[in-house]
């Protein structure tokens, strides 16, 4: 009895998937919940785990190929043993004996004569023949391409040919690319700009942090700070918060705020959940886990959907000024920078500050320049008196 794999349910938001690539071959030997196969939405990408141990008789779809919700994806044998078997030009390899019987059923007369005058591995030679059989012609050709794959190219006369590679977007990479693309053609985007003093905030920092790391369990950075000026200061501009459905401004309030984190497949932005009722530790502690699950693919999609407003930061990356794209349908993002310290006038004094500039760009349909510059006001006076923030002033 063999068992099927199929493409777990997807959610509803999420019509289809891309198979990205498989961990496994025929004839490997396969762990129960030993990952199997990647699979990409516009999101993030799911791993199908194996739901017996056993021997991965068949794979049903090529990397590449798109999938929805309860295709076939392999076949298992469970509970069979796998044998190693040597290759004649490679390490060792898993293939199980029915794997072995199979291929030996599919080679004509003439392509067995040849497998066994070059010690071929007769698993690895593609078929051309019904039901996959494998005749001297496909031999003859495995053998062809694998000389001229060995044999070194000749230099080619174009100086530059051969020196730029051309690669498929993932689906993570085209759907963000689609997103930037829509929200600059489908809103007026406008970017504000102003500079904040952090002393305040590092001071707060150096005193506290190692007590809130014993408490919290988790560093004390500066996204808890921002993400709580950036609350007080929708609060008082519910336009920032808000977004358009057709001809209508739809006013939250509630404030999910998205926090941009950078992958190697691209940019993600996890949610913070009613931002305003978490506090400096439960937001950091989010943040931190959000990171590490997202760059590991192990964030979910519920956990990506939404979001009123976005904070993103590209001062980890040494960005000293920056205009940030809207996440549509939001209205808004803030950029944060990169912190340097920089003479400032304090007082009639020219004193060295701590200073990093922040920016807000904005849906001028529904935003005017007046809210925006007040917004920033208000999320830099917070962040240069946190007592604000406390008090709720």
């Amino acid at each position: 009895m063999t068992i099927e794999v199929r493409v777990p349910q997807l959610p509803e938001s999420v019509a289809d998937a891309t198979l990205v690539s498989w961990h496994k071959q025929p004839g490997d030997f396969v762990e129960r919940d030993e990952n199997l196969v990647d699979l990409e939405t516009d999101k993030v990408v799911l791993e199908v785990p194996a739901p017996v141990a056993g021997v991965l008789k068949a794979i049903n779809l090529a990397n590449g190929t798109t999938v929805t919700s309860g295709q076939i994806l392999a076949v298992i044998e469970p509970g069979a043993a796998a044998n190693i078997a040597k290759t004649a030009d490679g390490p060792p390899k898993q293939v199980s004996a029915a794997a072995k019987l199979s291929t030996a059923a599919k080679l004509s007369p003439a392509a067995k004569r040849v497998v066994e005058e070059q010690k071929i591995d007769p698993t690895i030679v593609i078929g051309s023949g019904r039901g996959g059989r494998v005749s001297k012609a496909d031999v003859v050709d495995y053998l062809s391409a694998s000389s001229n794959a060995a044999t070194p190219a000749a230099r080619p006369a174009d100086p530059h040919e051969g020196r730029t590679e051309r690669v498929p977007m993932t689906r993570l990479r085209a759907r963000i690319a689609e997103r930037m693309v829509q929200a600059q053609a489908s809103q007026a985007l406008l970017t504000s700009f102003n500079e904040v003093d952090l002393t305040a905030v590092n001071d707060l920092r150096s005193r506290y942090k190692d007590m809130f790391e014993k408490q919290h369990g988790v560093k004390l950075g500066f996204m808890s700070f921002f993400t709580k000026a950036c609350v007080e200061a929708l609060k008082k501009f519910r336009s920032i918060n808000a977004a358009v459905e057709g001809n209508d401004i739809v006013y939250h309030d509630f404030y999910d705020i998205g926090v941009a984190v950078s992958t190697e497949r691209g940019l993600i932005v996890p949610v913070l959940r009613d931002a305003n009722l978490q506090s400096f530790g439960e937001i950091e502690k989010s943040i931190a886990n959000y990171a590490v699950r997202a760059r590991s693919g192990a964030i979910t999609l519920e956990e990506l959907s939404g979001g009123t407003f976005t904070i993103t930061n590209g001062g980890v990356f040494g960005s000293l000024l920056s205009t940030p794209i809207v996440n549509s349908p939001q209205s808004a993002i803030l950029g944060m920078h990169k912190i340097q310290d920089r003479p400032v006038a304090v007082s009639g004094q020219v004193v060295v500050r701590p200073m990093m500039y922040i920016a807000l760009t904005y849906d001028h349909r529904i935003i005017d320049g007046r809210e925006a510059v007040q917004f920033l006001v208000t999320v830099k006076q917070c962040l240069e008196d946190p007592s604000r923030m406390v008090l709720g002033i």
